[in-house]
């Protein structure tokens, strides 16, 4: 069975993210332009027993894998959940490649001509299914060899989809999913309420939702009184993320109310540092029991 576990490491500090300071987000930037210091914070968390990183699709993330994909004895646990599409990735490869270059350069494996085929086909009978499944190929290209047992569809394009009411989309990415990679899907929201409803009218039984989950609201759409609803109907399973707000939340103060909030099963979060990577975890073994060892169910 595949299991999540409580503490999910993330990668915005990474990749210049931080949706409360355009100062810090530059800094962070400028710190982590090395991989080795991605690196060395990875291995940080990692010995402090935080063994998922939930990252992007970052052409960066390629070299992390390439990492962990020559080092089996030191990365034994190591667990990607990938979240895809990194949107900004496309749009920088065209601009260097230009068009043919950037199909080229993320076609997958399977085979030029068989992807080509498939992809050429589906644009022209504008085959939504195979546009999508190509694409989820694509960005799992960098992972092959690796543990991917969650593959998450990123906000950008999950909520550009409940605008359209285009639900069918989430059936096809779930099931695609499931089929080619044995991997639980996953899907990240700014409205997790509105996208539980969307799925469950699909029929998907516990879909694995992420969205922020704090205590003061921050970037929740639809209100704090719907998402608690949501959760106290275990209707889905969820992982919390910006639990500190972007840091408007002390760190103590914030893993306190979420771990006490019903039907969370996971918190994922970034840090820089050792010191605050250990000092999440003893917070999170302080409210919810030991972070390191814990596993549960997907």
């Amino acid at each position: 069975m595949t299991t999540i576990d409580r503490l999910l490491f993330g990668d915005n500090q990474f990749f210049g993210v931080n949706h409360m300071s355009e100062e810090k987000a530059r800094a962070q930037q400028m710190r982590f332009q090395d991989i080795g210091a991605v690196q060395s914070v990875l291995d940080a968390a990692y010995d402090e027993g935080i063994h998922t990183f939930m990252c992007t699709t970052h052409d960066r993330v390629a070299q992390i894998a390439d990492h962990v994909r020559a080092h089996p004895d030191r990365y034994g646990d190591f667990r990607f959940f990938p979240c895809m599409p990194y949107a900004h990735k496309y749009a920088n490869a065209v601009t260097e490649d230009g068009m043919i270059g950037a199909i080229k350069r993320f076609l997958p494996d399977d085979g030029f001509l068989d992807a080509a085929f498939r992809g050429g086909k589906s644009f022209a009978r504008k085959d939504i299914e195979g546009i999508i499944t190509l694409l989820v190929d694509a960005e799992m290209k960098m992972f092959a060899g690796l543990s991917t047992p969650v593959i998450w569809l990123q906000n950008v394009v999950v909520d550009l989809l409940l605008g359209l009411h285009f639900d069918e989309a989430f059936r096809i990415f779930h099931d695609h999913v499931r089929s080619k990679y044995g991997a639980e899907p996953g899907f990240i929201t700014m409205n997790a309420p509105l996208l539980a409803s969307r799925l469950a009218g699909l029929g998907l039984e516990r879909p694995l939702i992420c969205a922020n989950y704090n205590k003061i609201g921050f970037r929740m759409s639809g209100g704090q009184d719907a998402y608690r609803a949501m959760l106290e109907s275990g209707d889905v399973r969820f992982v919390a993320m910006s639990v500190l707000a972007s840091g408007a939340i002390a760190p103590r103060e914030a893993i306190e109310w979420v771990c006490t909030q019903p039907g969370v099963e996971s918190i994922v979060f970034g840090a820089s540092s050792r010191a605050n990577i250990r000092a999440t975890r003893e917070l999170v073994d302080t409210f919810w029991g030991d972070a390191r060892v814990d596993a549960r169910p997907v």
